[in-house]
């Protein structure tokens, strides 16, 4: 099945560098770039691609209010693509206010060609995509500027104790192999349990179970473990 791309950066030199690099593989296809976040909720609306590589900063329409748009699509319309967001700095505060308007995860724009395959890969996948060496910082920067609920939300309780305990290992970053090495589960066992985990808190992906475990204060910023 091919993944199908919209890039989405008011850098033509970026659009042309990862269209040429993602064409190339023989699951992706790029079907089309725009320059700035408004012509990319339009393209996104005639193309319907599965994934959006959005920039982060950019004229006219930013990628975080881009983002929200194709979070919150119109009545009736039902289709949301999955959205990669990429940054050139890994403090942009933008990043904390994307992952809460629905973004799958973001890639810092020096990553490695193989990591930018890999990241739509893994979010057209249904995953999230979190860069590994800022994830619990930009994170915690998130959640530090929001309060911390005064009591344990609805959807934590539906919980059961083995699922919270998988759900803080997901909002420490950790990976479905990790989890089940360190609970002694089968990694399709620890896939089930995230399934289910994202159904009960209503969690689009990962990303969206990361917030929410910080939010609620199961996971406080500064935790290690």
């Amino acid at each position: 099945m091919t993944i199908n791309v919209l890039i989405v950066d008011d850098q033509a030199m970026i659009r042309a560098g990862f269209g040429a690099l993602l064409d190339a593989q023989p699951d992706i296809a790029v079907v089309g770039e725009a320059g700035d976040g408004e012509e990319g909720v339009a393209l996104c609306a005639a193309r319907r691609p599965d994934v959006v590589l959005m920039d982060v900063r950019m004229p006219v329409l930013d990628g975080l209010e881009a983002t929200r748009r194709l979070m919150n699509p119109p009545p009736g319309t039902g289709y949301r693509p999955r959205v990669l967001m990429l940054t050139t700095f890994d403090i942009d505060d933008y990043v904390y206010e994307a992952l809460a308007a629905g973004a799958s995860g973001f890639l810092l724009k020096d990553a490695p060609p193989a990591d930018l395959i890999q990241a739509v890969r893994v979010v057209a996948a249904g995953e999230a995509l979190l860069a590994p060496r800022v994830t619990r910082r930009l994170i915690e920067g998130f959640v530090r500027s929001r309060p911390v609920a005064s009591k344990t939300p609805e959807r934590l309780k539906g919980l059961t104790p083995r699922e919270t305990e998988v759900l803080v290992h997901v909002a420490r970053g950790r990976s479905n192999g990790e989890i089940a090495a360190e609970l002694f589960l089968a990694e399709q066992t620890v896939k089930t349990h995230v399934s289910r985990i994202l159904d009960k808190i209503a969690a689009r992906d990962r990303a969206q179970a990361i917030v929410f475990a910080y939010e609620s204060g199961l996971v406080r910023a500064g935790e290690t473990g």
